[in-house]
């Protein structure tokens, strides 16, 4: 590993620990040169699956793009940002594991609406109405009905 020191690549690791549940391993290394301490974060590299649009136009996945969904439904309600990121994790976490090249915008907006479940049940109906593009009242009270039923 180069040293952001001084550029040498002669370091050596001090300490490694599991960092993120589990998800990286946390590294405390030395430059043997100039002697300065630094940290580096060693992940996998997995790569996300392709979003595929309903009108068939595929996009790579834009992490910012599904937080900012979540949190235009979240807006104003009390939920963690902590809890929020947590959810935005495990999605992406759960997109990784499939293993799939491609996922359809319904699938993943799926995936949203069941985390948006767990953490608030207003800003679950808030995502439901624009994701399934609610016409009528009846579909919101539906749709409320089934979560008084869970």
């Amino acid at each position: 590993m180069r040293c952001p020191f001084c550029g040498v690549q002669d370091t050596r690791v001090l300490d490694s620990r599991l960092a993120n549940e589990g998800d990286q391993v946390r590294r405390r290394r030395e430059c043997n040169v100039c002697k300065e301490r630094f940290t580096t974060f060693e992940v996998a590299e997995l790569t996300l699956p392709r979003i595929v649009k309903r009108e068939g136009i595929r996009e790579h996945f834009d992490e910012s793009k599904l937080r900012s969904g979540m949190l235009k439904a979240l807006e104003k309600r009390p939920v963690n940002s902590d809890a929020i990121e947590d959810a935005v994790y495990r999605i992406k976490k759960e997109l990784m594991a499939s293993g799939e090249r491609e996922i359809s915008t319904h699938e993943l907006g799926e995936k949203v609406m069941k985390e948006l479940s767990g953490l608030d049940h207003v800003a679950f109906v808030r995502f439901a109405s624009v994701y399934r593009s609610f016409q009528d009242v009846s579909e919101f009270t539906d749709m409320i009905e089934h979560l008084q039923k869970k």
